[in-house]
C-alpha cells in the first residue's frame, strides 16, 4: 500500500509543474505586463518601468519563472500590493472560512444526495426516482446566486432563524459558527447535491443488475445488505470520484456565494484582489486552490485502494 500511495504522489510532480508554469504564464501574458496591472491605467511609461526594474519583470521569461518557482518552493509567494502582506499570509487568513463553508456544504450534499440516489437507483422508474431526478436537475439548473437568495429570504428574512449574512470564527463558539454558515452551506450543498444525487444512481444502476448481485440474491441475502454492502461497495470509485470533484469545485467556486453572504473566504479575497488588479494574490490563490484541488485527487486515488484493493498495482 505504501508503494502505491508513493506513485501516485509521484505522478502528482508533473502535474504541479505544469499547473505552476501556466499560473505563472497567465501573469506574464496580461496586456502591458504585471506592472502595468497593478499602477492602473493612469501609470505613466517611467513608474511602469520602475516597477518592471524593481520587481524584475525585465528580465528572460525562464529567469523570472525559475526564480519564482524556486521561492514557492521556499513558502515565498510574493507580496500583494494593496494589502501590504505576503500573498501566502493573506491566504492563509482567508482559507478558514472558505474551508469551513466547502465542508459543511459538503456534508449537507452527501446527506441530500446518498439515500435520494441509492433509493432512485434501487426504485428504478418509480415516481420516487423520478422524482429524484427531476429534482436533481432542477437543482443543478438553478443559478446557485438565485437559490441563494431564496433561502436567504425564507430562513433569515421571513423567519428570523439565522443571520442574513456575516461570518463568526471559530473561536466565538460552535454553535455560533454553524448558525452564520449554515444558510450558504446549504445553498452549495443542494447545488452539489443535485450532481451527487445522478452520479450515485448512475453507478448503482450500473452495479445493480451485474450477475455478482443476482447470485448475491439467489443465496437468499436481505436486499438491504445487497444493496449497501455489494451494490453499494463496487460502486464506491465512482462515488468518490463524484465527492473529490464536488469537494474541489466547492474551494474553487465559492466567489459568489461568499459575497452574497459576506463571508471572508478565499473567493472574497480573489473578488478584492481583481477589483485592485493585484496579480500577486490573484496569481497566489488560484496555484493554492489548484494545489487542494490536485491534493483531494490524491486522497481520493489513495482511498480507491482501500475500498477496493484490486485497484492497487500487482493486484487483481
Amino acid at each position: 500500500m505504501l508503494t502505491y500511495i508513493a506513485k501516485r504522489i509521484l505522478s502528482l510532480i508533473p502535474v504541479l509543474l505544469v499547473v505552476s508554469f501556466v499560473v505563472f504564464l497567465v501573469v506574464y501574458l496580461i496586456p502591458g505586463g504585471p506592472a502595468s496591472a497593478l499602477l492602473g491605467l493612469e501609470a505613466t511609461p517611467e513608474q511602469i518601468h520602475k516597477l518592471n526594474t524593481e520587481l524584475g519583470f525585465e528580465r528572460p521569461f525562464f529567469t523570472q519563472y525559475a526564480d519564482w518557482f524556486i521561492n514557492v518552493l521556499h513558502g515565498e509567494w510574493g507580496q500583494s500590493y494593496f494589502l501590504r502582506q505576503s500573498v501566502l499570509q493573506a491566504i492563509a487568513e482567508y482559507f478558514p472560512p472558505t474551508i469551513s463553508l466547502a465542508v459543511l456544504a459538503q456534508i449537507f450534499a452527501l446527506v441530500f444526495s446518498v439515500p435520494l440516489g441509492i433509493l432512485a437507483a434501487y426504485r428504478r422508474g418509480s415516481v420516487l426516482d423520478v422524482t429524484a431526478v427531476s429534482a436533481s436537475l432542477a437543482g443543478a439548473a438553478l443559478p446557485g446566486f438565485l437559490l441563494s437568495m431564496f433561502l436567504m429570504l425564507f430562513f433569515s428574512v421571513y423567519h428570523h432563524w439565522f443571520p442574513v449574512a456575516g461570518y463568526v470564527g471559530l473561536e466565538e463558539g460552535l454553535l455560533e459558527h454553524l448558525r452564520y454558515l449554515f444558510v450558504p452551506a446549504l445553498s452549495l450543498g443542494i447545488v452539489q447535491a443535485a450532481y451527487l444525487t445522478r452520479m450515485i444512481r448512475s453507478s448503482l444502476l450500473e452495479t445493480l443488475y451485474k450477475n455478482f448481485i443476482q447470485t448475491a440474491r439467489a443465496k437468499g441475502l436481505k436486499e438491504s445488505k445487497v444493496v449497501l454492502k455489494y451494490g453499494l461497495k463496487n460502486g464506491a470509485p465512482v462515488i468518490l470520484t463524484a465527492v473529490g470533484q464536488s469537494f474541489g469545485s466547492l474551494i474553487a467556486g465559492t466567489i459568489v456565494t461568499e459575497t452574497l453572504f459576506n463571508i471572508p473566504g478565499l473567493g472574497m479575497l480573489t473578488l478584492t484582489a481583481i477589483n485592485r488588479r493585484d496579480v500577486f494574490v490573484i496569481q497566489g490563490v488560484v496555484l493554492f486552490v489548484t494545489l487542494v484541488y490536485v491534493c483531494v485527487n490524491l486522497v481520493v486515488d489513495i482511498l480507491y485502494g482501500f475500498v477496493d484493493p484490486r485497484l492497487q498495482p500487482g493486484r487483481k
